[in-house]
């Protein structure tokens, strides 16, 4: 018999994950799902990182979440209503270019290391 369905309230959620810049708080994590949501802060730049094996979706609740990514050129930016798909492996960081805080609601895929720090992205 699966798991039976469950409401993970707000103050549920758990730091998680930590990359410089972003505050991220997971409301459960599944041998192959992860869930949960990342506060960017205005004017913030997380350190580059990527997600192991996992695909990551992020939906943007408010603000403007700002991507630069490892064979990109420039950045993409995702405001809210807006949905993002980070594939496997890529390595890549977030910004938030105005004055109020960013909110975006993840969920990964793949069951890897949900948070993997690097130092730059690879030539």
């Amino acid at each position: 018999m699966s798991e039976p369905i469950r409401v993970f309230k707000k103050g549920d959620l758990v730091v998680a994950d930590p990359t410089p810049g972003m505050f991220r708080e997971r409301a459960f994590e599944l041998p192959i799902l992860w869930a949960g949501r990342v506060v960017t802060a205005p004017g913030a730049v997380s350190g580059w990182h990527h997600h192991d094996r996992n695909e990551s979706s992020l939906y943007v609740v408010s603000g403007v979440l700002r991507l630069e990514f490892e064979g990109g050129d420039g950045y993409l930016d995702a405001v809210a209503g807006d949905f993002v798909h980070v594939p496997a492996f890529t390595v890549h960081r977030e910004s938030n270019p105005t004055d109020e805080p960013s909110v975006a609601v993840i969920a990964r895929a793949g069951g890897g290391i949900p948070t993997v720090n690097v130092d730059a992205p690879r030539k």
